[in-house]
This record gives structure tokens, C-alpha cells and sequence, in this order.
């Protein structure tokens, strides 16, 4: 009797956790299209371009916000999860081709690798993950696809570790154990990937990357002075990346937690 009240206990709390996960990832949209205004409101006193040229941004930040919409009151949410994964990656392509702002190598890979991530988050979305009372059964292309984005992200994390000073720098400063703990991160990330993208032990990665993802936001993505004085990475563009790794981490714990 004890262990099936744990039993009941524990699925209670992962469909919290799982809920917990789905709100963070259906509202990211909110916040991407805040901070991008924000940076473009900053780079405007500065006379600079914004990423995507003016008339296209405004039907861009309107489909976002209307898929964040009906995807947070859970109307159609895998089509509307569906739509914000299309929309993100409409959206990173033609900043990616409108070259209008000129980012650095290692800023890029930063840039482009979590974008790639959230939409995999969102496919993981619209697959039916996430949903407390599922009334048609998972699409499981939609969500193996997600992972293999999720995958693709970790990759380039340990890509950083290895071949970017900034973001070795950037854990150098808060971990303890220096050069040995920074390579044994960077194994632990490789790992994480090749398990997402093979698709072997998917929940047990998602459950590390659930623990890991915290620390990282806090203590890396955290820490602005860094980024916007040293790296001289704009301030809101900071904190756009910020959240896309608190978006990364929502979808994690969709996949960690859901039976």
C-alpha cells in the first residue's frame, strides 16, 4: 500500500512539473517578442537596423504573439505549437539572410543553436507532449524531430566549451575545479546530445538537463556584466538569449517528465 501511495505521488508531481514546463514554453513567445523590442527600441537611439526589416517585423511579432495566445489558454495547442516552430524559424532565416546586423562567430553559434533548440521545443509541444489529459495519442515524428533539435543545441554548447574563450571564460568564473570540471562539462553535454539524438535514455537526459538548465541561467546567462560589458553583447539581446534558455529548459522538463 505505501508504494503505491508513493507511486501515486510521484505521477502526481510529475504532471505538476510537466504542467510547470508547458507553461514556460506555450509563454516564451511573450517574452522573445519584449526583449526584441527592446533591442530594437535600443539599437533605434543608436541609429542602428533591427535584425528583421521593419514591415515584415511587425506580421513576425503578430503571429508569435497570436500562437503564444491560443497556445497558453491550450485552444489547438499542437497547431498553434506547430505554428510558433514555423514562425521562429521564418523569423531566424530571414534575419539570417537580411544581414542587417553583423554578430560575431561565437555569438551566432550562440544565437542560432538555442533558436534551433526552441523550435525543437515547440515540435515536442505539438507532438502532444505536455498534456495533462491527452485525448489523441503522441505524434511521435514531431517528437523525435524535437529532440534531435534539442540534440543539435547540446552539441554546439560543447562545441562553445572547446573553440569559444567567451563561453569558456564565462564558466571558468563560476565553477570550481577549473580546466578538469569545464572538460568533464563538456563531456556531460556531448553525452546529453548523443543520448537526444540517438534517442536512447531521452527521459533520463531531459531529467539531468532539467537540473542543469537552472544553474546555467543562473549563474552563466545570469551574469550581464559579463556579456554586455566585456563581450559587449547588447543588454537586451542578453537577455533575449536568456530566455530562450529558460524555454530550452521548459521543454526539457516536458520530456523528463511525461509518462
Amino acid at each position: 500500500r505505501a508504494g503505491v501511495m508513493a507511486l501515486e505521488a510521484r505521477r502526481r508531481l510529475f504532471k505538476l512539473l510537466m504542467r510547470f514546463g508547458a507553461i514556460i514554453l506555450t509563454r516564451f513567445p511573450f517574452w522573445n517578442c519584449f526583449s526584441m523590442l527592446m533591442l530594437f527600441a535600443e539599437r533605434a537611439d543608436q541609429r542602428r537596423k533591427p535584425d528583421i526589416p521593419v514591415p515584415y517585423l511587425y506580421f513576425d511579432m503578430g503571429a508569435a504573439v497570436i500562437c503564444a495566445s491560443f497556445m497558453s489558454f491550450g485552444v489547438k495547442r499542437r497547431w498553434f505549437a506547430l505554428g510558433a516552430a514555423l514562425q521562429l524559424a521564418v523569423s531566424t532565416y530571414a534575419s539570417y539572410i537580411g544581414e542587417q546586423v553583423h554578430y560575431g562567430d561565437w555569438l551566432k553559434v550562440r544565437m542560432y543553436s538555442r533558436t534551433i533548440a526552441v523550435i525543437g521545443g515547440f515540435l515536442i509541444l505539438a507532438s502532444g507532449s505536455g498534456e495533462v489529459y491527452r485525448q489523441k495519442p503522441r505524434t511521435r515524428s514531431l517528437q523525435t524531430t524535437g529532440q534531435v533539435f534539442l540534440g543539435i543545441n547540446l552539441i554546439c554548447v560543447a562545441y562553445s566549451l572547446q573553440h569559444s574563450k567567451e563561453d569558456r571564460l564565462a564558466y571558468l568564473n563560476h565553477i570550481i575545479g577549473g580546466e578538469v570540471m569545464l572538460q568533464l562539462l563538456f563531456v556531460l553535454y556531448a553525452v546529453l546530445a548523443l543520448s537526444f539524438l540517438s534517442g536512447y535514455c531521452v527521459r533520463t537526459a531531459a531529467q539531468i538537463l532539467s537540473v542543469l538548465m537552472p544553474l546555467v541561467v543562473l549563474f552563466i546567462d545570469g551574469n550581464v556584466g559579463y556579456w554586455h560589458h566585456s563581450r559587449r553583447i547588447e543588454f537586451w539581446n542578453q537577455m533575449k538569449l536568456l530566455g530562450q534558455n529558460v524555454g530550452i529548459f521548459g521543454a526539457a522538463i516536458i520530456l523528463a517528465t511525461d509518462c
